[in-house]
């Protein structure tokens, strides 16, 4: 795993709602950091969304992201604000300032914080911090998650080399504008602050904002970007790209994992729509059916429904003419300018569908405009996760 430099890591057990595993994680740069954010579209934002906004706009540099699941922190109003900023003036003691750290939450919404129980789980998070590792921290971060996600990268630029590490926890409450997810990413290159701001906010246009698993927005969502340059390496336009493209790829990875890992999922379906009137016009078409319940199920179900591919393309808000849509799975054409395409796809389908991703390509004839969707299916595993979550 490549580390960028200049960051050490903490994770220690608080309890907050989970036994026996870690539930804090800190992550400190050693120097300022630029930071950059991107966050939930919901308009009922956590306390620490709301907090982490606030020292970003401050447009001072950020030290550290301090990172707990179990408690959302979500509705909990005045009293939730004022207990965020109390976890963050509790780092007193690491040497930080509370408006040099960035607050993040997932668990619960409308508990409010356990303020004794992270006083208690201080010392340990002090005597963690640079003796945990990156994995240490994805894992503290997890709440109904399978697996830990985190991917990192090594860049090789003109002036030396670059490192990028990304960790991000999800699996439901799932959709794009945000979504229950939370993102991180730390570099040690030497980067322009607004440069950064603008180049995390595209890549999570087409990484975590073009996923979904049910459909939900949560109130936590957030992706943070730290930028220390302890590498030493400046930028110049070429690298710049290279850098931006790279940034990209490791969300877009990181946001495949959060499918892969979808509550109760078996199978992720890429949707790839071409021919809108413009990207606009084809992400309404991809989420209508990637969000579709009866498109999801037949998924489950390995049935080549295109009829409830088209009645999604219907309801979906994109403009087209119906007899110009075509729709193929897997690569095989089974609905084409308007009408269906005879075979038995059950039979020939059967294996494609059996595939833990499946494509799905939609041409509305109507233009130029496309988009890229990662849906999971739907199955009777996620009832169940969700019907017990508070209990």
């Amino acid at each position: 795993m490549y580390i960028p430099k200049g960051y050490t890591f903490a994770a220690t057990a608080a309890g907050f709602k989970y036994k026996d595993r870690d539930d804090l994680a800190l992550i400190v740069s050693e120097v300022p950091a630029h930071a950059a954010g991107v966050f939930t579209t919901n308009r009922f934002q956590a306390a620490p969304v709301l907090v982490a906004r606030e020292n970003l706009e401050r447009g001072g540099r950020i030290r550290a992201l301090l990172i707990n699941s179990g408690q959302a922190n979500a509705c909990t109003g005045q009293e939730g604000l004022d207990r965020c900023r109390d976890t963050l003036t509790m780092l007193n003691t690491f040497g930080l300032s509370w408006m040099e750290v960035l607050p993040a939450s997932t668990g619960v919404i409308g508990d409010q914080l356990r303020t004794d129980l992270w006083e208690q789980a201080l010392p340990g998070l002090q005597a963690a911090l640079g003796q945990s590792s990156p994995l240490d921290a994805a894992r503290a971060i997890m709440t109904t998650d399978t697996f830990p996600k985190i991917i990192s990268r090594e860049v090789v630029l003109a002036g030396g080399t670059v490192r990028l590490l990304g960790l991000c926890k999800g699996a439901g409450m799932i959709c794009p504008n945000m979504a229950t997810m939370l993102g991180f990413v730390l570099c040690d290159g030497v980067v322009d602050g607004a440069w950064w701001r603008e180049t995390l906010k595209e890549a999570v246009r087409v990484s975590f904002n073009a996923i979904t698993v049910d459909g939900d927005t949560s109130t936590n969502d957030c992706v943070l970007a730290l930028a220390n340059g302890m590498s030493g390496v400046d930028l110049n336009e070429a690298d710049r790209i290279t850098l931006a493209e790279e940034l990209t790829s490791l969300c877009q990875d990181l946001a495949f994992q959060i499918v892969q890992d979808a509550e109760g999922g078996t199978r992720v379906m890429r949707i790839e729509v071409a021919g809108a009137e413009d990207d606009a016009q084809a992400d309404l078409a991809a989420r209508a059916v990637g969000n579709s319940p009866l498109v999801k199920t037949a998924l489950y179900g390995r049935d080549p429904n295109w009829g409830r591919i088209v009645a999604a393309l219907g309801r979906s808000g994109a403009s087209f003419d119906p007899g110009a849509v075509s729709v193929s799975i897997g690569g095989q054409m089974i609905f084409e300018n308007g009408c269906p395409v005879m075979g038995d796809w059950d039979g020939l389908l059967a294996s494609v569908l059996r595939r833990d991703e499946v494509v799905i390509n939609i041409l509305l004839g109507a233009g130029e405009g496309q988009a890229l969707l990662f849906a999971s299916d739907l199955t009777e595993e996620y009832i169940r996760i969700n019907a017990e979550y508070r209990t």
